[in-house]
């Protein structure tokens, strides 16, 4: 099955993100396609490499770097909402980019189902 990903809320402020992360991994373990990840509204703040989280932590936005790497998972950052939040290109951590809402239109097109993650 192919599946198309929308988060919505920020990385250490909702259980979205780490969900979604989960979701993405056993997904891609059972064999499945992640079409694209799109993040949304507060969403966008997983991508910002200017985040530090404490040591015994998680860093979520390196995970998803990671998983992007290890797995070619397209990461796309709305860029109305990340403009909103002070987030640039020159900000975005490795592995994502920046795109309109197309993007997510055609993620819900070409996909089997779009699943997503928060409000």
């Amino acid at each position: 099955m192919k599946f198309g990903i929308l988060v919505n809320e920020g990385p250490y402020t909702h259980q979205a993100s780490d969900s979604a992360y989960q979701f993405v991994v056993a997904a891609l373990d059972k064999g499945h396609t992640i079409q694209r990840v799109f993040f949304y509204h507060d969403g966008v703040n997983n991508a910002t490499r200017l985040t530090e989280p404490p040591q015994d932590d998680r860093n979520v936005v390196n995970r998803w770097s990671a998983l992007a790497a290890e797995h070619k998972v397209d990461l796309v950052v709305c860029v109305a909402a990340a403009l909103r939040r002070g987030i640039k290109e020159e900000v975005l951590a490795p592995g994502f980019r920046i795109s309109g809402l197309g993007q997510l239109v055609d993620s819900g097109i070409k996909a089997d189902r779009l699943v997503t993650f928060g409000d």
